[in-house]
Order: C-alpha cells, then sequence, then structure tokens
C-alpha cells in the first residue's frame, strides 16, 4: 500500500529499539533510588543534595525537553536519538565516578541533557512508523515497557550495590545504549517536519528559561525552605509569567514552536493533566517508599528493588490492554478506573507498618501498577492523537514535559510532607544524640540510623522507625486524595469514546 509510512514492514522492530532506548534513559534515572542510602554514607551527603542528585536530572530534563522535541522535528528524530544516546552515555560514566555529590549532581545534570533528546524522539519515530490503526497498540506496548524499566533500574542497582562500588550503578545503561544505537542506525527510518519553516528561537528560549525556572522553584519548595520564601517563589511565579509569554509568544508569531491552540482540546488538554497527576503519585510514592523498605523494614538495596518489582509487572500488563479497553469504551472511563485504583493502593499504605509481611507490601505495590498503566497508555495516546505526524516530536515533549513537572512536584510536594511529618513525629528523641549530629538526624529515617550507626545510640531505631511510618501513613493520605481527584477530573474532561481510525 503507497499509504504506509516508512519503515512500516520492520515497525516492530522499530518499536522494540525505541523501548531499548526508553529503557536506558528510565533506568539510568530509576537506578539511583535504591543508592541513595548507600550514597549518604559513602559521600557523607546530606538529604539536600541527595534530593538534588535526582532533581538536577528532572530540572535539566524537563527544561530541555520541549526544546530536544522541536529539534528532532527539525534535523530528524534519528539524529535526535543518536546524539541523546552519547550526551546520556558519556554523563553515565562520569557520575560513575564523581568524587563528591557536587559533581554527582552535576554529571547528573548533563545525563538530563541526553534524556531529553531521546525520550520524546522515541514516541514521535513510533507515531511516524505505525498508522493511527495500529497506533495505540504500539503505545499501550511502549508504555508497558516503561513499568519494566521503572522497577528494572532499583533492581538491577540494587543486584550491582550486592557486588559493587556504588559508581557502578551508573554503568549499566552503557551497553544497552549502544545496543540501542546499533538498532537506531539499521533499523529506523528518519524522519522529520518536511516544512519545518524558521525557527522559533524565541519560543524555544522562552521554554527553556519558564520550565526551568518552574522546575526549580518546585524543588526548592520540596527541600523545606519554606514556599512562601523568596528563593522559592521568585522561581514559580518568574517560571509561570515567563510561560504565559511563550503561549502569548506561540500565538502571534509565523512560525510557532507548539501550536497552543492544541490545549482548547480536552483529548489533549486532560490527558496533559492526568500524566501529570499520575507521574505526581508515581515519583513521591516511590521516593517514599523507598525509604520505608530500607528504613523502617530494614531491607538491604537489592531487596527493596526486588520489592519495586509487582509493580512494574502491573504496569507491563496493564497498559497494552489500557489501550484496548480504551479503544473500546473510551479514555474517560479507563484513565478515571487507573485512579481509582491508585487511590485504593495508596490508601492501603495504612496498613504498612513496621510487622508487615512481605506478601502485602507486594501487593499494595502490584494495585498501585495496575491503577499506573491503567492510565498511562491512554492518557498517552489521547495526545499524541490530535498531534500532526510532522510535529510528533513536539507533541512527544508536551507529553514528557508534564510527567516531568507532575513527578518533581510529587517528589517536592510528597518528599516535603514526609520529612516535616517524621521530624515532627520524631520529637526530642533525637536528644540521645551529640548535639551536632540532631539536626541532621532528623531530616530522613536513613539520616538517623547512620547517626545511629555512627554513635551506637541504639534506642533511637524503633522511634525512628515508628516516626517514619506515621509520616507515611499521612503523606498516603494526601497522595490517595491526589489521585482521587485525577478521576474526577477524568471523568469530566477526558473525551468518551472516539470513532476508530482506519489503519
Amino acid at each position: 500500500m503507497t499509504d504506509r509510512p516508512a519503515g512500516y514492514e520492520r515497525r516492530w522492530w522499530v518499536l522494540t529499539t525505541m523501548i531499548v532506548c526508553l529503557m536506558v534513559v528510565i533506568m539510568g534515572n530509576t537506578v539511583l533510588n535504591v543508592a541513595l542510602p548507600t550514597l549518604q554514607r559513602d559521600l557523607a551527603a546530606t538529604q539536600s543534595q541527595l534530593q538534588w542528585a535526582i532533581d538536577a536530572y528532572i530540572l535539566v530534563f524537563a527544561g530541555l525537553l520541549f526544546s530536544w522535541g522541536v529539534i528532532g522535528d527539525r534535523i530528524g528524530r534519528r539524529r535526535a536519538l543518536l546524539v541523546g544516546l552519547g550526551i546520556f552515555s558519556l554523563g553515565s560514566v562520569l557520575a560513575a565516578f564523581a568524587g563528591s555529590a557536587g559533581e554527582l549532581i552535576a554529571w547528573r545534570a548533563l545525563m538530563g541533557v541526553g534524556g531529553a533528546a531521546v525520550q520524546p524522539a522515541t514516541l514521535a519515530v513510533i507515531s511516524n512508523v505505525f498508522p493511527p490503526g495500529e497506533r495505540s497498540r504500539a503505545i499501550g506496548i511502549w508504555a508497558g515497557a516503561a513499568g519494566i524499566g521503572i522497577a528494572g533500574g532499583p533492581l538491577a542497582g540494587g543486584l550491582v550495590l550486592e557486588h559493587f562500588w556504588w559508581g557502578a550503578v551508573f554503568l549499566l545503561g552503557i551497553p544497552v545504549a549502544a545496543v540501542g544505537a546499533l538498532g537506531v542506525v539499521t533499523l529506523v527510518p528518519e524522519s522529520k517536519d518536511p516544512a519545518p519553516g524558521r525557527l522559533d528561537v524565541p519560543g524555544v528560549l522562552l521554554s527553556i528559561a519558564g520550565l526551568g525556572a518552574l522546575v526549580f522553584g518546585i524543588i526548592r519548595g520540596g527541600e523545606g525552605v519554606g514556599w512562601t520564601t523568596p528563593g522559592v517563589l521568585g522561581p514559580l511565579l518568574g517560571g509561570l509569567a515567563l510561560l504565559g509569554v511563550f503561549v502569548w509568544w506561540q500565538r502571534r508569531t509565523p512560525h510557532p514552536a507548539l501550536d497552543v491552540s492544541l490545549f482548547r482540546l480536552p483529548a489533549f488538554s486532560a490527558a496533559a493533566g492526568a500524566l501529570a497527576l499520575n507521574f505526581f503519585a508515581l515519583q513521591g510514592a516511590t521516593f517514599y517508599l523507598v525509604y520505608y523498605l530500607q528504613g523502617a523494614l530494614g531491607y538491604t538495596p537489592l531487596q527493596s528493588g526486588a520489592s519495586l518489582v509487582p509493580m512494574a509487572v502491573a504496569i507491563a500488563i496493564a497498559s497494552p490492554r489500557a489501550s484496548r479497553l480504551a479503544d473500546r469504551f473510551g479514555a474517560k472511563l479507563v484513565c478515571a478506573a487507573g485512579f481509582g485504583l491508585m487511590a485504593t493502593a495508596f490508601a492501603a499504605n495504612q496498613l504498612l507498618d513496621l510487622q508487615a509481611p512481605v506478601w502485602l507490601v507486594l501487593a499494595v505495590l502490584f494495585l498501585q501498577g495496575l491503577g499506573l498503566g491503567t492510565v498511562l497508555a491512554p492518557a498517552t495516546e489521547s495526545i499524541m492523537s490530535v498531534v500532526p505526524r510532522e510535529k510528533a516530536g513536539a507533541g512527544g515533549a508536551v507529553n514528557n514535559t508534564v510527567r516531568q513537572v507532575g513527578g518533581a512536584l510529587g517528589v517536592a510536594i510528597l518528599g516535603s510532607l514526609v520529612a516535616g511529618v517524621y521530624a515532627a513525629r520524631l520529637g526530642d528523641a533525637v536528644d540521645v544524640l551529640p548535639e551536632a549530629a540532631r539536626e541532621q538526624a532528623r531530616q530522613s529515617v536513613v539520616a538517623t540510623l547512620e547517626a545511629v550507626r555512627v554513635t551506637g545510640a541504639t534506642e533511637l531505631v524503633q522511634p525512628a522507625r515508628e516516626a517514619f511510618v506515621a509520616a507515611m501513613h499521612t503523606t498516603a493520605i494526601g497522595t490517595a486524595a491526589s489521585a482521587a481527584f485525577a478521576a474526577v477530573v477524568c471523568l469530566v474532561w477526558l473525551p468518551g469514546r472516539r470513532p476508530q481510525p482506519k489503519g
């Protein structure tokens, strides 16, 4: 057939290659989660530095996603993939041999530059290789594979930490990146916008500055310095103002980087909101669950990584099936049901305490993964279905930007909440420590247990673990409420079943 897109005959091999490239980025980010307690000990990192080791990547990644999407549309998505894989691999090697927390933060930022080039390009390639009738299935498989990466990183990281130094976790992605690059060169057809017009330089710069300032403000607020302080309010309000100017400019320039009129479409704007809320819950909950597993329950990095496998399996199972269900019943009902499952899972966190059996921990994480996977694929397809194929890079960038902003908010807000409640619950129990160690010990359960290890104040172990469980329970209520709110958003604004396109 003459109307089939380039690369159609090998489209499933192309999808496999895009999944490998996606794995590089996702595992390169999530692999750090189980290493946080180790980093705190080996690099003498503070809680703030640990959060920045995660957030430096998110900040740069989110700030450059849209720009890389637009650049990929112009220079070609295959070229953008190769450049991004190269930058990400270089950053990974440098991070592996970082000699201080500051160096690690810098190289994590470089990894974010590469990741921002790769992730939107994978979705753009899929949208160009698969015709509309098959695209939802392909995106469902792509989204399901993301679930494997979400838990595959912590599991692989835990295995490495059992036998090697912490830096080795960053080297895991290098051979995977090499396989992905080989697949890109040999299998992926080049695709780009055939009539890109002039590059919207002011728009690109405004998007970088606005998104960067917004995410920076979110991260600073999550560090506990106070959401109303100038160092937080300034970047937040400045970022929102710059994004407002960006929208104003896009509506007036003859060559916009993004057609902002797309946000008037419920299928686009509501799906973007659903993805942001989905990753708000995912990133925030994963942040405190790792501390629960390693701090409160005393799991090793390998055991805590293995505990996340049921969540990954559930996402991998739910995502492709959710795409088919959305084709039949509409994204509105499917995404709302997914958020309902997530709200139930987060509410079930109240059952997790210091005596929680392993099967209960795994069951709660599996239910959480089912909800996440049920939302991920239909919401992504809702966004990509209304974006023209020649602008698929920009569409993929919007998809990934809202995910990252939502994730940054999740880590900042939920991380700040769990830290604040933990410090309050711990109270003056830290008075058994030397005065110089008390402030650091209040920052997290892992910091408290490290202070116990150094000072021998073992009577603090049980109060610390009980205080963290109480903090997690409080935070989980907020997470469940956000998921319930997202379900309402989906029911009100997401479109119902749409006519099936012909493939």
